[in-house]
């Protein structure tokens, strides 16, 4: 059995050292640590990108994008329950929408600007029209991409006190969502035939993966399945599951199973306990992301997030602007406001994470203010108000 050290740093951030590692990050810091010959490189998706610092006012400034559809409503609800938490947090906003007239590359760049220099957002659906006019690639994309946001990481988990088909889930969905078929690579070669190009490379899915094994390690997890249709793309998805392959070599303790994705899909309906973290290229991780949320409550309930080396956006998991809720106060504000828990975990304000997430979920188990998508009457207001008033509950 290897030998295991302890390190800690402050109270807030500890980690374990085990015998075959060689790099750690502590608070953004790199230690080097020669304990074998065979080294295992520790990305930056284990340690995380670095949480930015407080400012002199102790407050952390966090970019925030409402989206479109429910979008703002979501917003709100976070912002009030903030403040009646007292959560250190000021949140620098902007409106960028590609359906209300919000939309030039001179906002898009003010966004970009702004996130860069928190390393921290949270994020509403930019919903995407349908309509071509004259750009392939949609803001969400381009946000993606500017940003290097490569992995998104949805953590489907039942809510007690919410019953579904499937109680007591327990996984996480790991999507590259920077290539694959959402490249933006499309062309009419002759008339009627349009061609739309999928972009499989070594690189990024060696980057996932490690991200995948990376986290499964982090968090103690004992699976990483690959998703794939290597069967039928052979060149495309071979190659990523190729990358997975020889990625899982370097994590013997961590159990490596393939899937394809049709019979993923079926599997998650039928036995989704199988499963413990899946990672997969991108329009399988749109897909599976939705799917899974339907398995624990839908779309209003589960939160998500994507990852840089350097940043950090905070989103709903299924990502639905909910276009026919506007304005009725209806929306599930649950999946927002435990994404901002998560985020508020990545700022090290480890109390008032807590705080959030545990007021929420206890209003959800206590049944009785549920919105209509959970088969409840309430409004979104009164489920804020419900989580408010269980912010400060100290027993359960």
């Amino acid at each position: 059995m290897g030998t295991s050290w302890e390190l800690r740093t402050s109270h807030r951030h500890m980690q374990t050292v085990t015998r075959g590692q060689t790099l750690l990050c502590f608070n953004g810091s790199q230690i080097k640590l020669q304990l074998t010959s065979r080294p295992l490189s520790v990305s930056a998706a284990l340690c995380g990108p670095e949480a930015p610092p407080a400012r002199a006012d102790a407050t952390f400034k966090v970019t925030m994008v409402p989206g479109d559809g429910v979008g703002p409503e979501l917003m709100t609800a976070v912002k009030e329950v903030f403040k009646a938490g007292d959560v250190p947090v000021e949140f620098e906003e902007f409106h960028l929408s590609e359906v209300q007239n919000m939309a030039s590359d001179e906002k898009l760049e003010q966004v970009l600007t702004s996130m860069k220099t928190n390393k921290v957002a949270m994020k509403g659906k930019i919903h995407t029209p349908m309509e071509f006019k004259g750009e392939l690639a949609s803001y969400e994309m381009r946000l993606r991409r500017k940003l290097d946001l490569f992995a998104n990481v949805v953590h489907v988990n039942s809510l007690p006190g919410y019953s579904t088909r499937h109680n007591n889930l327990d996984l996480v969905i790991i999507r590259e969502q920077t290539e694959g078929e959402y490249s933006s690579l499309e062309h009419e070669s002759v008339t009627g035939v349009i061609e739309c190009l999928k972009i499989i490379t070594r690189d990024k899915s060696r980057r996932i993966a490690k991200f995948a094994f990376d986290y499964a390690t982090k968090k103690g997890r004992s699976k990483v399945t690959a998703v794939h249709k290597a069967n039928i793309m052979k060149l495309g998805d071979g190659l990523f599951l190729q990358s997975c392959a020889e990625i899982a070599q370097l994590y013997p303790k961590i159990k490596y199973e393939t899937i394809i994705i049709d019979n993923c899909c079926m599997q998650l309906v039928q036995n989704p306990y199988q499963f413990d973290v899946l990672v997969m290229p991108n329009l399988y991780g749109n897909i599976i992301d939705n799917l899974a949320a339907g398995l624990v409550g839908g779309a209003g309930v589960v939160p998500g997030e994507s990852y840089s080396a350097e940043y950090a956006v905070f989103e709903t998991g299924a990502r639905h602007p909910f276009a026919q809720a506007v304005g009725r106060n209806i929306a599930n504000p649950t999946a927002m406001l435990l994404s901002a828990a998560n985020m508020l975990r990545h700022l090290n304000l480890e109390y008032h994470s807590q705080m959030v997430s545990d007021a929420v979920k206890r209003v959800i188990k206590q049944g009785k203010v549920r919105t209509r998508d959970l088969g409840g009457y309430s409004t979104t207001g009164d489920f804020v108000r419900a989580v408010v008033e269980n912010l400060f509950y100290l027993t359960d």
